[in-house]
């Protein structure tokens, strides 16, 4: 953990090393400056975007020299100067010029390798029941899905989804060799998402859970840090406090819209419902996120639809700590009667 640290003290000032400058004043004040060069660093990670091959050169000459009184080089069989129409590849994006169009997509090696562990998962599962299933892959499938949110993903979140159709068709035929199509679709796959029409989803009729898809997240273009701020600033940490406000975990429509209405609060105790203040910055840390989530639902319920009096002609559904609940309902006695259709939130 304390080498990205390091790296980053280390290379503090990489971007006036390069020749990046930035606006200072007026409607575009925080912008890069028309001919400045666009570098985008993460740790010792570094895409240094240029507006010719020559400026390109330059500004790696300048880098060079600026790296080497550190003890620092480059990697030069992994650094490269290409054309945007070629396209590179950074952090699991594939960044790309097409025609007058710069389109950042998931990296088809990222998309690969999620394949093959999604693929290794459901061979290892071969025996287990269909509450297994949804458990393991889910926090998969939600993690990669928030960490690639944010670029033109839509058309692979499609294809994953039809891959793991394939998945938990094949994995359920192999259960049951001697049943026909139409039992094993009756048994594994419907409409077990109530807010969404679709009869194609793997789940557990016994306890309720369905495996969710990639195509239900919908993309959240990233908002731009205004020039030079940096986290680190006092002076900057209202600003920062209200981007992770806007960062949210990608739960379904109606969940999100619950968490938007509650000010994403229990309104029993008045904590956070859900907490994101340092946004996950990979899908792996994604999905450790998402499994702390399940932990908590699995030992908690975590959250609830809680009906409880709301305005008139409103919808009186609230999401509630489980535990507050179950204090709740300790306090009174009784179970409310708004309470005994309630149905898990989905959030994990």
């Amino acid at each position: 953990m304390i080498s990205p640290c390091l790296l980053n003290v280390a290379l503090h000032g990489l971007e006036e090393a390069a020749g990046v400058c930035y606006e200072t004043s007026g409607p575009r004040a925080g912008e890069t400056r028309p001919g400045s060069p666009v570098l985008i660093r993460y740790a010792d990670d570094v895409a240094v975007l240029c507006y010719s091959q020559q400026q390109a050169g330059q500004v790696k000459a300048r880098l060079a020299e600026w790296l080497a009184p550190r003890g620092l080089a480059f990697n030069e069989d992994k650094t490269r100067i290409v054309l945007l129409s070629e396209g590179f590849s950074f952090l699991g994006f594939n960044v790309r010029r097409y025609g007058p169009k710069l389109l950042i997509k998931p990296d088809k090696a990222a998309v690969r390798r999620l394949r093959e562990r999604l693929a290794s998962e459901m061979r290892a599962l071969r025996g287990s029941n269909a509450a297994a299933v949804v458990a393991v892959l889910s926090p998969i499938i939600r993690g990669w899905a928030a960490y690639y949110r944010g670029v033109v993903s839509s058309k692979v979140f499609h294809s994953l989804d039809t891959y793991v159709w394939r998945l938990t068709f094949k994995w359920a035929r192999w259960q049951h060799r001697n049943k026909p199509r139409s039992w094993i679709v009756s048994r594994y796959f419907g409409a077990f998402n109530r807010f969404r029409n679709d009869r194609w989803v793997f789940g557990d009729r016994g306890g309720g859970t369905y495996l969710v898809k990639l195509s239900w997240t919908g993309i959240t273009r990233h908002i731009m840090v205004k020039g030079a701020a940096s986290p680190d600033d006092p002076a900057l940490a209202s600003y920062w406090a209200e981007r992770r406000k806007k960062v949210k975990p990608p739960p379904d429509a109606y969940t999100l819209r619950l968490l938007t209405r509650q000010d994403a609060r229990c309104p029993l105790c008045g904590e956070h419902l859900l907490t994101a203040d340092q946004p996950p910055q990979s899908p792996e840390q994604w999905e450790r996120w998402w499994q702390r989530v399940t932990r908590k639902a699995i030992a908690a319920s975590y959250l609830v639809h809680h009906g409880r009096p709301g305005p008139g002609g409103g919808d009186p559904t609230r999401l509630v700590h489980a535990s507050c609940h179950r204090s709740h309902r300790a306090r009174t006695g009784r179970q409310d009667p708004a309470q005994q259709h309630c149905t898990p939130s989905r959030l994990a």
